[in-house]
């Protein structure tokens, strides 16, 4: 578990030996790829901040799942308390679908707060106001998954997309290499080791680790999400020397299009904030959204800070105890 901090600030109490520790909130912002975490004091100052592996609530279905939930969230107690006291929880967890009970038993035993003291909710929630004030505006992020959001006046939580690696999640990470790998196999099928002259191909090996079937179809039904979704790293490699690499990454834009477009259908044309990893890759997948929304809509990108954003809002509960 990775972590980066300064030193809490530290109230010192009549002796010099002793002290009251800060009282902390705690935000959490879990992906597919990587878990973030930040720590708030009641000021919202940030004062710690890291990184631990993905998760996502649809784990919770499984024994395995529930046991990596048990491990992060319990590495993430243990190193909040080397900080201050931990008061308040405040998580963003991708894939939540509204049912927080199981959930909130689990992570109120985990850092040894009162239920009241824990908020989860969907991650999209928690980005979107790290991003926009309620009815400004639509998210689209695209990370891992891909999805659209948008918080009407009323605090109402309206989303695009989002249906998750079996049915949708047009323009992400796991939607690119699963594109890539789809059509890498197709021409396998017809040129046994066609692969050899693919830069697309090569690259996605490399990263596998073999060129065979069987190493491919391990990594795909055995590994998790985000590890698949970090596939997209070697279609963007290639996209300068493979045309099908570039189509990809251009359709990948036209997919996350889209998702605003369905926004401005239903609420009316409202500026768009492209933010996740996804934009990183290569820069043919911002044109390309660009080019299919429409011209009136103003597009900007963000690297959206949303476990920031959780530890100021766990913080603000703080006041309230």
């Amino acid at each position: 578990m990775k972590s980066e901090h300064v030193p809490p600030d530290i109230t010192e109490a009549s002796s010099p030996k002793s002290y009251i520790p800060v009282q902390l909130g705690l935000g959490i912002d879990t992906g597919g790829t990587q878990t973030r975490w930040a720590l708030a004091t009641a000021r919202q100052e940030i004062i710690a901040s890291g990184t631990a592996e993905g998760l996502s609530a649809l784990q919770m279905n499984s024994r395995d799942g529930k046991a990596a939930f048990q491990q992060i969230f319990g590495g993430l107690s243990a190193t909040a308390r080397i900080h201050g006291e931990l008061r308040t929880v405040k998580a963003g967890i991708t894939g939540f679908g509204g049912d927080a009970n199981v959930l909130l038993m689990m992570l109120a035993k985990i850092f040894e707060l009162p239920e009241q003291h824990i908020s989860v909710g969907n991650d999209i929630e928690i980005a979107y106001l790290d991003i926009f004030s309620p009815g400004s505006g639509y998210l689209i992020y695209a990370g891992t998954g891909s999805i659209a959001a948008y918080i009407d006046p009323d605090g109402k939580l309206h989303r695009a997309g989002g249906r998750g690696y079996l049915l949708d999640d047009g323009g992400s990470g796991f939607w690119i290499a699963r594109e890539a790998l789809r059509h890498v196999w197709r021409i396998e099928d017809e040129q046994p080791g066609y692969w050899r002259q693919s830069p697309l191909a090569r690259n996605l090996f490399h990263m596998i680790g073999a060129h065979d079937w069987n190493s491919s179809k391990e990594f795909v039904y055995h590994r998790s999400r985000g590890d698949i979704g970090k596939l997209a790293l070697a279609v963007a490699a290639a996209a300068q020397q493979d045309q099908v690499a570039a189509d990809i990454l251009w359709r990948a834009g036209q997919e996350l299009a889209r998702l605003g477009m369905s926004m401005c259908a239903r609420y009316g044309n409202k500026p768009v904030v492209l933010s996740g990893r996804v934009q990183e890759l290569h820069p043919m997948i911002v044109e390309s959204l660009r080019k299919h929304l429409p011209s009136e809509v103003s597009l900007r990108q963000s690297t959206c800070q949303a476990h920031f954003s959780a530890a100021r809002l766990a913080a603000k509960h703080l006041h309230t105890l």
